[in-house]
């Protein structure tokens, strides 16, 4: 008889080996479905926000160059205009429209001047 306890003992811990065996196999996940969704989502954004970014700095970078160019064109032009202004002032200068005028064979009638003023 001791066999045969024996046997029934053996085959109820087999028995308790195959249950316990089949309940350990059920894993949970981390994270759900919906989740690893919604980073990947998130990921994405910022990935693309940041790409966004910095393409928009690069633009703004570009843009400041130009203006500076721009701007320096703007002073060297406007330092031609001074200089041109003063060979204008220069050039206009009565005593040097009376020299050209005698040159070019003209005589100074005080009869016939008339003052002009300016504004």
């Amino acid at each position: 008889m001791s066999n045969l306890a024996r046997n029934l003992e053996r085959q109820q811990q087999v028995e308790q080996k195959v249950e316990k065996q089949s309940q350990i196999k059920i894993k949970k996940s981390w994270l759900t479905p919906g989740e690893k969704i919604i980073g990947i989502a998130f990921a994405g954004l910022v990935c693309f926000g940041s790409v966004q970014l910095i393409s928009n700095q690069a633009n703004i970078y570009k843009i400041n160059t130009e203006i500076q160019t721009i701007e320096a064109q703007v002073n060297e032009q406007q330092k031609v205009n001074s200089d041109l202004q003063v060979q204008v002032r220069e050039m206009s200068t009565y005593e040097r429209i009376r020299d050209k005028a005698k040159k070019m064979g003209l005589e100074l009638n005080n009869d016939n001047v008339k003052v002009v003023q300016e504004k």
